[in-house]
């Protein structure tokens, strides 16, 4: 018995162990189906905020068309790094926005067109924002808005003031703009911001610019013109229009809304900078009336103390600046359609 009790034992000793895996249970097929209910929920809720998003935008691209003209004065600093504000205006450029239109006008005002500077006699007219300064901190803007007021016969609603800097990184920050250089610029005396000069050489045709770039080829005079110059720096301005208004540039657009306003110094809100952006989309770059006091329109003078200066001949400005920045009526805009159509036609 005893025998019999050992082998029992060795028999179940040999025996092999089956050992219990632990495996994760099955989810029931209710608990799967539970999950449907609020992905669907969540999905709703996305295309719901995007669908009131998408509605709030038609419904502020509505309203505003029936915005008021805006007329807004774009001041170009010559401005080195450690300097204020106290500088002249290297650029002024008078633009109009009618959303009712709509209407994007652009006027370039040559910087050394001599008027008449509210507490500061006569002057050339970029002085303005230098003498502005001289009188306040922050009082360039103002000063300069109220010269071309008072001599150009128009109100001036807003200011934005970009300096170099500032243009170079919203060109940057656009990813570069495409230009034609319709001619070979050469400059031997191209100003540095360390009061020296340096030789640069823009070629003729298709040039895709960076901020650098830009700024040497709406800067230089040397060579050409003051006219020439402004007439550069409006087709930067509608460049950048241009390639905003493109798909391919709206990934970027985050960026340009940075860059802008870190760049820019403005009375305007961002609200109302944005509420500008609907006027010069549905207008189109290429619908943009653009135009310089140019040298019919002025005459070259010698001052007393030997200054070269522009006279103005204001029976040639005042029409102009009529015709860009007055608002028209409903019946002004069908007969400017209608002689449209027939010029177009008889092409």
């Amino acid at each position: 018995m005893t025998e019999n009790l050992s082998l029992s034992i060795h028999l179940q000793d040999t025996r092999p162990t089956h050992r219990i895996s632990q495996t994760t249970p099955p989810i029931p097929i209710s608990r799967r189906r539970s999950c449907l209910p609020r992905l669907l929920m969540i999905f709703l809720l996305l295309l719901g905020f995007v669908g009131g998003l998408m509605a709030g935008g038609f419904v502020l691209w509505r309203w505003s068309a029936t915005l008021p003209r805006t007329n807004l004065l774009l001041l170009g600093l010559d401005r080195r790094p450690e300097e204020g504000d106290t500088v002249r205006s290297d650029s002024m450029i008078l633009v109009g926005l009618d959303p009712q239109g709509p209407h994007v006008a652009l006027l370039s005002i040559p910087r050394d067109l001599y008027v008449q500077i509210p507490g500061h006699g006569t002057n050339r007219i970029n002085s303005a924002h230098f003498w502005g300064e001289s009188d306040a901190p922050g009082g360039g803007p103002a000063l300069a808005m109220q010269t071309v007021e008072q001599n150009l016969g128009v109100t001036v609603h807003h200011y934005v003031r970009l300096d170099f800097d500032g243009f170079r990184a919203i060109v940057d920050a656009v990813g570069g703009i495409d230009v034609v250089v319709e001619e070979t610029i050469v400059d031997d005396a191209y100003p540095t911001e360390d009061y020296g000069t340096m030789r640069i050489e823009i070629p003729t045709g298709p040039q895709h610019m960076d901020g650098e770039t830009a700024l040497r080829y709406v800067r230089s005079r040397h060579g050409s013109s003051d006219f020439d110059r402004a007439a550069r720096q409006q087709q930067i301005l509608l460049g950048l229009a241009h390639h905003l208004t493109e798909p391919s540039a709206w990934p970027r657009l985050p960026l340009v809304y940075n860059a802008v306003t870190s760049a820019i110094d403005t009375d305007m809100t961002n609200g109302e900078l944005l509420l500008l952006l609907p006027t010069i989309y549905r207008t189109g770059p290429e619908n943009v009336a653009h135009r310089i006091i140019d040298r019919d329109m002025t005459q070259p003078w010698t001052t007393p103390t030997g200054g070269a200066v522009l006279l103005p001949r204001w029976e040639a400005i005042h029409p102009l600046v009529q015709e860009l920045f007055t608002p028209q009526t409903h019946a002004q805009r069908w007969r400017d359609n209608i002689r449209l159509d027939n010029h177009e036609s008889q092409q």
